[in-house]
């Protein structure tokens, strides 16, 4: 057994503890949440400033379907795996390797192939060795007659082909503003117009600093109300360890369509929002800065889903990390 000196371990328990202590120093928001309705448990169409892939959401209120598949050629598809056995392969394999066991067992029990060629010692195990080789020769030989024989039948090339991994498909181009993204489900695309641009502009910049306030209300009229509990949760998390994320000057530097739709309950919009902010987490008592920049913006990039109803009004559906 390893002994750990008493420095070693001193010097590793402190380390956890400082990780520890540090974590909760971390003013950004953590996981995705929300809604995207029939398309909450697919991965978003990509764009230049989400990268190539983002998961789907990891909490959300909507119910599972049965079965999900990658909404996009080349993204969660399932390579084949080839099975790979003896390197001889089906039945020249069986016969190679029964004969080298069947002769090395009966070599050490005494009358094995090294037995009656010669006997025991030294020469008894260089002849069962020899015996090993020739066997091994004629086997391979019987093999070679076999596949020769079956070389003609497409049923055995078949079952012995590799079967390649499907080529890989890139992922389609980000679409402008405006621009209605490619068709994965029974839903129908809508086309985004600069009016619905401004609304979600102006729901970033609203919702982050009802947030950094603390305002329920505008929270309130700003999100759906699965959001909302999201949000609400983790304000109560911050007021529990007398903490206050403290968030302000949110400016957006740039906005791509990732999708927008309609199904039944009503719109839909993913956006690639990246966007900076003063983002910092304070003690609440004391009004100290425990993380982030008071000073500095942090630059974030999330896709934010909105939907909108009969009544026309956007609202904040989802938030996913990028």
């Amino acid at each position: 057994m390893i002994k750990l000196s008493r420095p070693f371990v001193a010097l590793t328990f402190a380390l956890t503890l400082a990780a520890a202590v540090a974590a909760p120093a971390d003013a950004r928001r953590g996981g995705s949440f929300g809604s995207r309705g029939t398309r909450t448990y697919s991965a978003p169409r990509p764009t230049a400033n989400s990268g190539q892939y983002v998961p789907p959401v990891q909490r959300s209120m909507t119910a599972r379907p049965a079965s999900a598949t990658a909404p996009y050629p080349g993204y969660g598809a399932t390579t084949p795996t080839r099975s790979f056995g003896s390197r001889f392969g089906g039945f020249g394999g069986g016969l190679i390797g029964g004969l080298v066991a069947g002769g090395l067992i009966g070599h050490f029990l005494g009358n094995g192939m090294g037995g009656g060629w010669g006997g025991g010692g030294g020469g008894g195990m260089l002849l069962a060795l020899l015996q090993i080789a020739i066997l091994a020769g004629l086997a391979w030989l019987v093999v070679g007659f076999f596949r020769r024989r079956s070389a003609g039948n497409p049923s055995s090339q078949l079952r012995e082909a590799y079967q390649p991994a499907p080529a890989y498909m890139a992922p389609p181009a980000a679409a402008p503003w405006g621009s209605p993204s490619p068709t994965d489900d029974a839903t129908t695309e809508i086309t985004l117009t600069p009016t619905d641009q401004a609304a979600f502009e102006r729901l970033l910049s609203e919702v982050q600093d009802a947030f950094g306030r603390e305002d329920y209300g505008q929270l309130r009229a700003r999100t759906t109300p699965e959001v909302m509990s999201y949000l609400a949760e983790e304000l109560s998390e911050n007021a529990t360890q007398s903490l206050r994320n403290d968030v302000s000057g949110t400016r957006l530097l740039d906005a791509e369509v990732s999708e927008a739709w309609h199904e039944a309950a009503g719109d839909y919009a993913t956006i690639a929002m990246r966007y900076e902010s003063i983002d910092v987490m304070r003690n609440r008592t004391t009004g100290a800065v425990t993380g982030g920049s008071a000073t500095t913006p942090t630059e974030t990039t999330e896709l934010w889903t909105f939907f909108r109803d009969s009544s026309g009004v956007w609202k904040l559906s989802a938030i996913q990390e990028s």
